[in-house]
C-alpha cells in the first residue's frame, strides 16, 4: 500500500503570517543555542553539546532562518518581499510573493535527496533493534590512550577495555563504527560501510536519530522550520543519553552515568532508547515527506 505524505501546510501565507512564524522561530533558535555562543564567546569547550556544532556544522544563524518548506507562498507585506527572496532557491513572483524554487534546488541537489529518502525510508522499514548499549562509545576508546574528550574514563582504561571485551559489541551505524579504534574494529559482529549504510541502519540507533538532525540540514529550505528545530532538539537529547551511556566521567557537566557494564544501567539505556525512538519516528517520517514532495 502506498504511504499517504502528510497534509500540505497552507499554501498562501499573508505578510503577517509568516512574519509572525519567522520571529518565534528565530527566538526558539536563540534559545537553543545560546549556551554554544556564550561558551564560543569566552573560548570555552563542551564535551556533550558542541558536538552538534562541530561534527554536523551546525551554525546558530543559519539555523534561526524560517524556511515555510515545499509549496508554500509568501506573500509581500507592507515592507515589501519576504527577506527569503534575497535568498538561494527562492524564486519571486511579479506581485511581490515568494516561494521556494523546488525544481532548481533539486536540479543542484537531487543526489542527495534521492540518498535521504532512500536511507530515511528504508530505516522506517525496519524493527528496532536495542541491544547495542551504547558500546559505540566504548569501542572509540578501547586499547588507545588517545581520546575524543577533555575529560577523564569513569572506570579508567583497563576497566573500559574490560566492559569492550566481556559484551558483545553490535554497532551499525557507519559514523559511528569508522571512529572505531583499530583494536576494536574487529569485535563488531557487523562491518558498515558507506554503501551498506540504507542497509544497516535501523531506528533503535541513536546515531540514526541524532543524523535527523544532519539530514534536516542537507535538506536546507525544503525542510519547514518547525521540524528543523525539532530535529535539532532531539538530537541534543539524544546527544546527551550517548555520552551518559559512555566510558567518560561527565560529573564536571553536571551528568550522571548511564552506567550500561551493570544490568540496571543497560535496562535504563533500553528505556531512555525506545523513547528516543518514538520521538524520531514522525520526524522521520516527515523528512522522507519532504523528500517526495521535491521528487514528485
Amino acid at each position: 500500500m502506498e504511504r499517504a505524505l502528510i497534509p500540505l501546510p497552507p499554501t498562501c501565507l499573508p505578510g503577517s503570517a509568516w512574519a509572525e512564524l519567522a520571529r518565534t522561530h528565530a527566538e526558539r533558535a536563540d534559545a537553543l543555542t545560546a549556551g554554544r555562543r556564550a561558551r564560543k564567546a569566552r573560548g570555552e569547550r563542551h564535551a556533550v553539546e558542541d558536538f552538534l556544532f562541530e561534527y554536523y556544522n551546525t551554525r546558530p544563524s543559519l539555523l534561526r532562518r524560517w524556511h515555510p518548506g515545499v509549496a508554500v507562498t509568501l506573500q509581500a507585506s507592507s515592507n515589501g518581499p519576504a527577506p527569503h527572496s534575497a535568498w538561494r532557491w527562492y524564486t519571486t513572483d511579479d506581485d511581490g510573493s515568494v516561494r521556494l524554487d523546488a525544481a532548481a534546488f533539486l536540479a543542484d541537489r537531487s543526489d542527495t535527496v534521492t540518498f535521504v529518502h532512500r536511507l530515511l525510508s528504508a530505516i522506517t522499514s525496519r524493527p528496532a533493534f536495542t541491544g547495542c548499549f551504547g558500546l559505540h562509545e566504548w569501542a572509540m576508546v578501547y586499547r588507545d590512550d588517545e581520546r575524543r574528550h577533555a575529560v577523564p574514563l569513569r572506570l579508567g582504561q583497563a576497566g573500559t577495555d574490560a566492559v569492550v571485551e566481556s559484551h558483545p559489541v553490535r554497532c551499525t551505524h557507519f559514523d559511528a563504527f569508522r571512529f572505531f579504534t583499530p583494536a576494536a574494529v574487529g569485535l563488531n559482529r557487523v562491518t558498515p560501510t558507506r554503501a551498506t549504510q540504507p542497509e544497516l541502519e535501523q531506528p533503535g540507533c541513536l546515531h540514526a536519530s541524532m543524523d535527523l538532525h544532519k539530514w534536516a540540514l542537507k535538506l536546507g529550505p525544503a525542510v519547514p522550520g518547525d521540524l528543523a528545530l525539532d530535529c535539532f532538539e532531539l538530537a541534543r537529547d539524544v546527544r546527551r543519553l550517548d555520552m551518559q551511556a559512555s566510558p567518560y566521567d561527565l560529573a564536571s557537566y553536571g551528568l550522571p552515568a548511564v552506567p550500561i557494564e551493570t544490568s540496571e544501567g543497560r535496562a535504563e539505556y533500553v528505556r531512555r532508547q525506545r523513547q528516543f525512538g518514538d520521538r524520531a519516528a514522525p520526524l522521520r517520517g516527515r523528512l522522507v515527506d519532504v523528500c517526495e514532495r521535491l521528487l514528485d
